[in-house]
């Protein structure tokens, strides 16, 4: 009786040994995938300017700037946030354009050439899917909603009469918030087991009027996506 007890007491355990043993290889092979991933990021921007009453003129350069940070909550799938500053301009001819129109005796319908130069605190909450390592390269395909913040807007102005504004604080005609839809994919280069370099391509799709005029005007960019995690 007691040497059957002294038995199972061994199997025990053992079995328990062997269970720690896999948990801790399964938490040690998993560490790479699993929690929280800090880093920056510094870009350029190519943003534009759709408006409905008008239409947009080409692409303007712009920058972002600040963190990043992955939730990772599965080996091939993340949540993606950050807080950066993002500059998005962008040149349009508007209709009718306020407040500028207001203060032009005619009507008829007029022209105005505008510039619009935006500047958000934004902060993004998107889902990154990714691969498994292809070489030495992890690709993954991101989608999600952009928050922005308003905390600058400035403005050029000109119509066929000549120069109405030139780089005015546009902040009372124009909105507190703005919502993006992004879309986008690149790929993540390991430079040792804690520091990657990751560069993509994304598209943020204005969805919101930027203006508190009724006439909606959107503003769209394209980002080149450069940062580092740690």
């Amino acid at each position: 009786m007691k040497r059957n007890y002294i038995r199972m007491k061994t199997i025990i355990i053992g079995s328990l040994m062997i269970f720690l043993t896999n948990q801790t290889k399964a938490q040690s092979l998993a560490r790479p995938y699993y929690g929280f991933r800090l880093g920056l990021t510094a870009h350029p921007t190519f943003g534009s300017i759709k408006a409905e009453e008008g239409k947009r003129k080409g692409t303007n350069l712009g920058f972002s700037y600040g963190l990043m940070g992955d939730f990772n909550f599965a080996e091939n799938y993340s949540f993606n946030t950050g807080i950066t500053v993002t500059t998005i301009n962008g040149k349009s001819t508007e209709k009718n354009a306020m407040p500028y129109h207001a203060v032009v005796s005619s009507t008829a319908p007029v022209a105005y050439d505008l510039k619009y130069k935006m500047q958000y605190v934004e902060i993004p909450l998107v889902v990154k899917l990714k691969t498994s390592k292809i070489g030495a390269i992890k690709w993954f395909g991101q989608f999600g909603l952009s928050n922005d913040f308003r905390i600058k807007a400035r403005q050029d102005a000109s119509n066929t009469n000549g120069v109405l504004a030139d780089n005015v604080n546009a902040s009372d005609w124009t909105r507190f918030y703005r919502a993006g839809l992004i879309i986008g994919g690149g790929g993540e280069f390991d430079l040792d087991e804690h520091t990657s370099l990751m560069g993509g391509l994304s598209f943020n799709n204005g969805l919101t009027n930027i203006t508190n005029s009724k006439n909606m005007v959107r503003n769209h960019f394209v980002s080149l996506n450069l940062g580092v995690f740690f």
